[in-house]
């Protein structure tokens, strides 16, 4: 098979797992939940994930952080070591597990609830009646496509769905909060967006 034929098989495999991720109103919920605690509260969503699933975390972070909802992202290994003190009041997190087993982040949910018990959590996860899922005020379910690695092994569908759920999830926050492109310049100065943002001429 050549480069093209697996590019188009690739394509067409995650186009369809995209499509098929199932809608509940649990998508409500997070939006509800990010709204309520960071943007009326005044806390911060903090994004947790291992591995690929946390460079997902780490991107959903900054993309909220440019669009008025202030975020950080939170290494699940190294919140064992001190780290976890960013946690505040108001504050609330997004955990982020394909296998909804991962053991650090299993741990960071117990440690987290230990600082602050009552602190939100919402996860995104192929396996919807995972132990993540069960600790979850809201979960979000990927669908749990296969991945397209030949090996059935490597990230990859599954971080497209969870990158996707994270589009999802900034996209009606910007909407709920009513941010503005005024306030999407405050956060950009350099850069092509930037300029985008304020207007100005090329």
């Amino acid at each position: 098979m050549s480069v093209e034929e697996t590019m188009r098989g690739i394509l067409k495999a995650e186009s369809r797992a995209i499509e098929n991720i199932p809608y509940t109103p649990e998508f409500d919920r997070a939006v509800e939940l990010i709204v309520e605690y960071v943007h009326r509260r005044g806390g911060k969503l903090v994004t947790s994930g291992m591995g690929k699933a946390g460079q997902i975390a780490m991107n959903i972070a900054t993309t909220f952080s440019s669009t008025g909802i202030p975020a950080v992202n939170l290494h699940p290994a190294e919140a064992q070591h001190g780290d976890l003190g960013v946690l505040q009041r108001n504050d609330l997190m997004l955990l982020i597990s394909n296998s909804g087993k991962t053991t650090e982040i299993l741990d960071l949910v117990k440690l987290a609830r230990r600082m602050q018990p009552e602190i939100p959590i919402i996860t995104i996860t192929g396996h919807a009646n995972s132990p993540l899922a069960e600790l979850a005020d809201a979960s979000l379910f990927t669908g749990g496509a296969a991945e397209v690695c030949p090996l059935g092994l490597t990230p990859t569908t599954s971080t497209t769905l969870m990158t996707v759920i994270g589009d999802v999830l900034v996209v009606n926050v910007m909407k709920e909060t009513g941010f503005t492109k005024e306030e999407y310049a405050l956060r950009h100065h350099g850069g092509y967006l930037g300029h985008a943002a304020r207007g100005d001429k090329e």
